[in-house]
């Protein structure tokens, strides 16, 4: 009875791993997409984003957490982008889907053992690709610009440029992050910002003059977005 129970334990293990890896992400995927291939894109500022596009060289995005939406999918396709996604159970889902939208994946976190992940951002710029990060984080507190692009900007003498989507008819969620979800079928609108230059060796009062740079064009470029 006992051996009976622990094979049928076993397949359901089995069962919910194999959905979790192989069905799972497909299945999120289709969502996005299908969700995102309704909504009509207008970009406020396109001059911005042809420099970034001719841009040859390594350089940093950096937006809210709760705007990834509409953002992971409109870059889609760019596996010179590289996502740093934490070694949790839900980035492993978060892993696999972004490789599905075409980007490559760093595994790490900046709350624990930040260190590697730091170097491992350094070496892939360095390396000539590109980095998206998340400017307040994957935990917050909420449209709090951290500090952590800014000094791999400066480590790396990169353009840091803040970019950002708006809708004014979107669904809320109440997550500490307040997820944007813009409706299907509306308007979304793209924005991006100025670069932010440091050098190597900026020292902290800088660090942080840049810090609060970042956050104010975030928000400037989110109230822009909203109301367009």
């Amino acid at each position: 009875m006992r051996q009976a129970w622990w094979i049928r334990y076993q397949k359901y293990l089995n069962m919910k791993k194999f959905f979790f890896n192989y069905v799972l992400p497909y299945l999120l995927y289709g969502v996005v997409y299908l969700w995102c291939v309704t909504l009509r894109m207008k970009n406020l500022n396109s001059e911005a984003e042809d420099r970034i596009k001719n841009l040859t060289g390594p350089y940093i995005l950096t937006l809210w957490h709760g705007r990834i939406f509409y953002l992971f999918y409109y870059l889609r396709n760019r596996p010179d982008y590289f996502l740093l996604i934490s070694p949790s159970v839900d980035g492993d889902l978060l892993a696999k889907l972004a490789r599905l939208m075409g980007y490559s994946v760093i595994r790490g976190s900046t709350f624990k053992n930040a260190v590697p992940a730091a170097r491992s951002l350094i070496r892939v710029l360095r390396d000539g690709q590109r980095i998206i990060i998340i400017a307040d984080g994957s935990r917050g507190p909420r449209c709090i610009a951290q500090s952590g692009s800014v000094q791999l900007a400066g480590i790396t003498r990169l353009p840091l440029f803040p970019m950002t989507f708006g809708s004014k008819n979107k669904m809320i969620l109440n997550t500490w992050d307040r997820f944007i979800l813009p409706l299907p079928f509306t308007r979304c609108n793209i924005n991006f910002g100025p670069p932010i230059y440091l050098t190597s060796g900026s020292s902290e009062e800088l660090i942080e003059e840049k810090r609060i740079e970042l956050e104010s064009s975030l928000k400037q470029l989110d109230k822009e977005s909203d109301t367009a």
